[in-house]
């Protein structure tokens, strides 16, 4: 939920950000040499006897007074800690400095301060591991990471003086022009995914509506990655500055500058050399993303202003009887007493009514899920507050509990960095699982929230929650500004909130203190990624199963416990736009279950948009209907129109469900991003390299939405092959170059396809994912248009889907590699099978196999099930659709050829069981 968007005052401000932001970052001098530092001196380095790696240290070379003093002596340690990962620390050599903690992010731990103690000094200027090395210069101090294959630099801090102070740290680096960045979020960026020069890059997580263009929104990424391409050779890197402060970073096009306001820097350098193996080398380091059960990938339905149980079982039956599928329904605050935590209406929401509603859904296989927010009503009559105060579990100010305002009124905020926190909010947890037995939860408002600002105190002279209030987000606490420390009012101002914003604006205070004296200045950042983790405990606990938590917050390695959503976005055609750079961008971040409200938060979108929105939407990796309680009700069956769009692109999705789960299982294991820019598979295909309109889901599927109002086409750019519409597989489109093609659009299609030499996994569909999953399979195997010799492959991955771990084990899961081969005249398919057993067990079938880009017709087919002959063969058939030329788009230099679909149909072949087919083509003259 939001809460600027209503305030008019606010909203308008909110709307000039924009400007501001673009002035501030446009106005911004390339860094200078010597005005806010004449950098550091290399006194000694040597290497580390204890653990490896180098120890250096480095002295101020001259003072300065811009920004505060400078630190005189700094630590530095380089170490190549993999064979592609390189990780620079650089601290004050003398004082511990806050850095992110090491149980939040388990890593390797720098050597402690002290003495520098070094085997023997290092003489040589780089320093080298496998894929990466480390080059510096000694005075000025300054160090660049090369590219060991190709010597190419990656990064070079000569460009500026290394500046660092208690609370201003600059580092700059040298860029070519010809760079392709992506990363550095979370904002909603207007250019596409591609990161622009001069842009504002602000990192600070805010509770600012996602509407507001290139602003600190409610994550911290501080991670780019860098794709070049030389001579038509790409390569790709990622570059982690490790640090939860606040900071501005100006990419310049040909240099980029991190501006920090505290903490160290704690650099990681990711080789690749391919996109995907830089997202697996990135999650090796930050956590792999969650595994996330079966039904998070059905669709979900969820809207602010169900006011009552009754409104949310006709949600449920009006899906039902528009036969438009939905596996989850969710409830935001409206289920709660007086909008407070682990509490529910008596009223609108009363328990045993719930429980045999939630029992309803449950025997159909659906989900029930509901939000919480940190905020903690401060309430003596609520037991949750009281165990809470009894407990000492929440963020201080001045030794007291830091008071705020969200929904409830008055509210503390809990401390994840205290363990006591965690082990509380565990409880919490577990006793409202035993009230409501829900199957999620939401954790929203994380950032963290704060209808106040600054020192507040509940008011005597009026009430506060104000009863009745229209407008409950508007602060009725009595408060003063906070700015008599320099935690409050900092030297260096960030961008915050696109209009240099007091860093407490809407937020706790940054002189309150969290556990062990932590400051919220150090720690704000990692609110939501700490209360993620608590949840994940929890909830793990509790349920038992596989856990799925929605996190607006997000930091560094939250994708291994939560999913996301992009916030609160509007119910307009740009909006409908923003959402794939911002999905794509999460899936770099290691966070691949991601998506956005599907027609918009707020106010009304048109019947139009949102036709084109679910079919967008619908490939979403977390596809979800969510919008406020002021807009008109946009249930997907709301118009007939939209509800035809819906059950067009849903079913689709929900027959690619086994390809979905097997993205899911290769994100948990590689980092692998479910939805993906185009260039992670065509890495050398430059016209992709800023492509936001079109995305992939895995290596092979690709989605070209309608993005524009009124249009009946859409443009869309193939690489070059061949791609099959999924949604007739006899048109293919035929690419030779970069030319874009004229697709047909009408209002309720939207076009999917799958690329040449690919084998993908598919089912029927359903209204529910449970029906969907236990149908039988189809393999579409897809060779390129009129081959004479091609190869493809695919995998699919199954397993009972909520156990915790998603692990291949024997009896509950089961993975199958599937490749097809044809040449001089012969078609072959065949499966090798890894733990069968649970397949076998389950009864998953394969029934029918679509062979396409083949001209003529199949005949003979011999089929072997575990090496032996298949007996009977009776009902296996052959079905050959022959497509005229108007069924093969016409690309820019591709050609027009005939497409055949030839499917083998009856097949009854154990998903579990290793098989083989094969049957000769009769080419037609």
């Amino acid at each position: 939920m939001m809460l600027s968007s209503f305030t008019s005052p606010t909203l308008l401000s909110l709307y000039l950000i924009t400007f501001s932001s673009l002035q501030y970052f446009s106005s911004a001098s390339s860094p200078s040499q010597k005005v806010n530092g004449f950098g550091y001196h290399l006194v000694s380095i040597g290497e580390n006897p204890n653990g490896g790696g180098l120890l250096g240290s480095l002295q101020l070379k001259q003072s300065t007074s811009t920004y505060g003093p400078d630190i005189p002596h700094l630590r530095l340690f380089v170490k190549h800690e993999t064979g592609d990962r390189l990780r620079v620390h650089i601290t004050d050599a003398d004082k511990e400095r806050w850095e992110v903690p090491y149980n939040l992010l388990p890593r390797e731990q720098p050597p402690p301060l002290g003495k520098i103690t070094t085997t023997t000094p290092y003489t040589d200027s780089e320093y080298s591991g496998d894929e990466l090395i480390f080059s510096y210069s000694k005075d000025p101090f300054w160090f660049a990471v090369k590219r060991r294959s190709n010597g190419h630099t990656l990064f070079n801090t000569s460009y500026s003086n290394l500046v660092f102070k208690d609370q201003y740290l600059e580092i700059s680096t040298r860029l070519p022009k010809s760079a392709a960045l992506y990363g550095l979020g979370e904002n909603t960026q207007p250019g596409g995914i591609r990161i622009r020069p001069n842009d504002p890059y602000t990192l600070y997580t805010t509770d600012i509506s996602a509407i507001n263009l290139n602003t600190d929104l409610y994550g911290s990424h501080p991670v780019y990655m860098d794709l070049r391409n030389d001579g038509g050779e790409a390569s790709a890197h990622a570059v982690l500055l490790l640090n939860s402060n606040g900071m501005d970073v100006f990419y310049k096009g040909s240099s980029l500058t991190y501006k920090v306001i505290g903490g160290v820097f704690d650099f990681y350098f990711f080789a690749g050399p391919s996109p995907l193996e830089v997202v697996d080398q990135y999650t090796s380091l930050i956590g792999r993303p969650a595994a996330m059960p079966y039904w998070a990938f059905g669709f979900h339905q969820c809207r602010w202003g169900y006011k009552n149980l009754s409104v949310v079982e006709g949600v449920v039956e009006g899906y039902k009887k528009a036969a438009i599928p939905l596996d989850v329904i969710w409830n935001d605050d409206d289920h709660m007493d007086a909008a407070k935590d682990f509490t529910l209406d008596p009223i609108n929401y009363p328990r045993p009514a719930l429980l045999s509603f939630l029992d309803e859904i449950h025997s159909r296989g659906m989900r029930y899920i509901v939000l919480i927010d940190p905020g903690i009503a401060v309430n003596s009559t609520y037991g949750v507050y009281q165990r809470g105060m009894a407990q000492n579990v929440f963020i201080k100010y001045e030794g007291q509990p830091y008071l705020a305002q969200v929904w409830p009124g008055p509210v503390y905020f809990p401390d994840y960095l205290n363990p006591s926190t965690v082990s509380w909010w565990g409880d919490e947890i577990r006793r409202f699982h035993e009230l409501v037995p829900v199957d999620g939860l939401w954790i929203d408002m994380n950032e963290v929230s704060n209808f106040c600002t600054g020192k507040c105190k509940i008011p005597t002279n009026h009430s506060c929650p104000i009863p009745d209030s229209t407008t409950p987000w508007v602060c009725c606490l009595d408060c003063k500004n906070i700015t008599s420390t320099r935690w409050d009012d900092p030297p260096y101002k960030i961008n915050a909130s696109g209009a240099r914003a007091p860093l407490g604006f809407k937020t706790i205070a940054t002189s309150a203190e969290h556990y062990n004296g932590v400051l919220e200045y150090n720690a704000h950042s990692l609110y939501g990624f700490s209360q993620a983790i608590a949840t994940h405990k929890a909830l793990l606990g509790v349920i038992g199963k596989r856990p799925f938590i929605l996190s607006r917050s997000t930091f560094v390695g939250s994708g291994a416990y939560v999913a996301h959503w992009t916030g609160d976005n509007k119910g307009t055609w740009d909006d409908l736009r923003y959402s794939i750079s911002t999905m794509l961008n999460f899936g770099i971040f290691g966070t691949p279950m991601v998506g956005s409200d599907i027609c918009g938060f707020y106010p009304a979108p048109t019947e139009e948009l949102c036709n084109r929105w679910i079919e967008l939407g619908a490939f979403y990796p977390f596809s979800r209907d969510h919008a406020n309680f002021a807009s008109p009700r946009q249930e997907l069956y709301q118009w007939e129109s939209v509800a035809k769009s819906a059950r067009n692109a849903l079913r689709l999705r929900y027959k690619l469900l086994p390809y979905l789960y097997t993205l899911n299982y290769e994100a948990h294991h590689t980092g692998a991003p479910i939805a993906r820019p185009i260039f992670f598979s065509f890495p050398s295909f430059t016209a992709s390299y800023g492509l936001s309109t079109q995305f992939l889901l895995g290596s092979s599927v690709m989605v070209s939405p309608v993005l524009q109002e009124g249009a009946t086409t859409v443009k869309a750019l193939f690489p070059p092959g061949t791609w099959y519409n999924l949604f007739d597989l006899a048109k293919a489109v035929d690419s030779k170059d970069d030319s874009y093609v004229t697709l047909d659009a009408p209002l309720n299609e939207v076009n999917v396809h799958v690329y040449q030499n690919t084998i993908l996994p598919m089912q029927r569909d359903g209204t529910i994912s449970k029906e969907a999953r236990a149908t039988p399979f189809t393999l579409v195997v897809s060779f390129p248009l009129g081959t004479t010799g091609a190869d493809a492959k695919g995998k699919v991955y199954v397993d009972e889907d909520e156990r915790p771990e998603m692990e291949l084990v024997d009896g509950e899961a089961t993975y199958v590699e599937f490749y097809a081969k044809f040449g001089e005249g012969k078609v072959t398919v065949w499966s090798e099978v890894k733990m069968g057993r649970y397949s076998l067990e389950e009864g998953l079938m394969i029934e029918k196999v679509s062979v396409l880009g083949l001209q003529g017709s199949g005949a003979g087919v011999e089929i072997e099930v575990e090496g032996e002959p298949l007996s009977d063969t009776s009902r296996v058939h052959f079905s050959n659709e022959n497509s005229n030329e108007g069924n093969v788009e016409k690309v820019e230099g591709g050609n027009k050829r005939k497409s055949m679909v030839v499917e083998v149909g009856g097949l009854e072949l154990p998903l579990g069981k290793n098989f083989s087919m094969t049957w000769k083509m009769g080419i037609e003259g």
